[in-house]
């Protein structure tokens, strides 16, 4: 009985933990992508289109997504109007190439921001590691770049580069370097003031798409059909653009939660090969019981009871030993560079896990118990007695 505790509180404190880690690394990649590229982008306006249908259905009209926003300030003051917004931010976006100190770069890619609207719409501010956002606001030919691709360029604040849509090199100087954590945006994403994007590009009006934050952004799925319906314009939530890696995350919680779980089933099977072993030495006692008018409902509760300690000590003592774990992994250093940056491990702390893992062992320990105690209610004292019991 004692291993049978010992499996459930360290199957309850590994459950707990790895639905922790996995959970909390779910919502740090979230984070880090609401914070780059906002929960909802609209982008190109939707326009009545005739589509080929099969033989006997001929054509059908619908709407298709053509020629981008052509009056993005415009759109941007009525997706402001919405309860949950907090910001939308014009964006203009276009291929490059870039040369440095050190090296050059074709595949570079300019976005072309008003940047009070971008710090609403992104935690930019929060992700410039060297220099200042008070620079790139005087400087007009100031721009912001990537980690990964000053690095690669040979670029530190204050130096000066080249930048190549076509028309002809010009010359910008870094005024902050920034690090989202995700390493296709850092070595591409080249910020520029919207104005001057607009002229290197050769691209006077209209935008690209526009980024939109949003308090709450678990509403984005419903957010972004009433903004379609309004604007006529495409809108994209952050769970349609992340779908594959949300997927992921999903089938690791699953995956981990599943494979922990054997922990407690093998203390489950452990505490009922116990309680059937229980049984059949005590037969006699049983008899005796059910001789002195004991009922069978009384019989199956002592060994309902010994499993219900059993589960209740054990998942007590699981949830106390997986938040000491919880906070112990919390601790522990790790650099993480690719989807998202961290140095230690993520870890959230959620009700639900410990939840979870509760309802988990109380179904494997009844289970375990039930059956035991079903066998030695079932005993009869003349069966007993005259050695036929089973």
């Amino acid at each position: 009985m004692l291993m049978s505790l010992a499996g459930i509180v360290f199957g309850v404190g590994f459950f707990i933990v790895t639905q922790a880690q996995t959970g909390g690394f779910e919502q740090f990649f979230i984070r880090t992508i609401l914070g780059t590229n906002g929960a909802l982008r609209i982008e190109d306006r939707l326009r009545p289109t005739l589509f080929a249908a099969d033989a006997a259905a001929g054509v059908t009209l619908g709407l298709a997504p053509q020629g981008g926003i052509e009056d993005p300030e415009r759109v941007a003051e009525a997706v402001r109007q919405f309860r949950n917004v907090t910001g939308a931010a014009v964006v203009l976006l276009g291929g490059a190439a870039i040369t440095g100190a050190t090296g050059s770069d074709p595949l570079a890619r300019v976005f072309g921001i008003n940047l009070d609207d971008q710090l609403a719409v992104s935690d930019l501010r929060g992700q410039v590691s060297r220099g200042d956002l008070t620079d790139f606001r005087r400087a007009p030919d100031g721009a912001l770049l990537g980690g990964v691709l000053a690095g690669r360029l040979g670029l530190g604040v204050g130096d000066a580069f080249l930048l190549d849509s076509g028309g002809g090199p010009r010359r910008y100087r870094v005024s902050a370097i920034y690090e989202t954590g995700v390493n296709d945006i850092d070595r591409v994403r080249v910020y520029l003031h919207l104005r001057e994007a607009r002229s290197l590009l050769r691209r006077p009006t209209g935008a690209s798409f526009l980024q939109v934050g949003l308090l709450d952004p678990d509403r984005a799925p419903a957010d972004a059909a009433q903004i379609q319906a309004v604007t006529g314009h495409a809108v994209t939530t952050w769970q349609q653009r992340e779908k594959t890696w949300l997927e992921v995350f999903r089938a690791l919680r699953v995956s981990s939660a599943i494979t922990v779980s054997t922990i407690i089933l093998v203390a489950g099977l452990g505490m009922f090969n116990t309680l059937a072993m229980l049984v059949l030495e005590k037969t006699r006692e049983i008899a005796i019981l059910r001789a002195t008018g004991h009922t069978r409902r009384d019989i199956a509760e002592i060994f309902l009871w010994q499993g219900a300690l059993v589960l209740v000590a054990g998942t007590a003592l699981g949830c106390l030993f997986g938040a000491g774990a919880t906070w112990a992994v919390s601790r522990l250093p790790i650099r993480i560079r690719g989807i998202f940056s961290a140095d230690s491990f993520v870890v959230e702390w959620s009700p639900w896990h410990y939840v979870t893992a509760a309802a988990t062992a109380t179904v494997v320990v009844l289970a375990a118990s039930w059956v035991p105690a079903r066998r030695a209610a079932r005993l009869e004292p003349g069966e007993v007695i005259r050695g036929n019991a089973q």
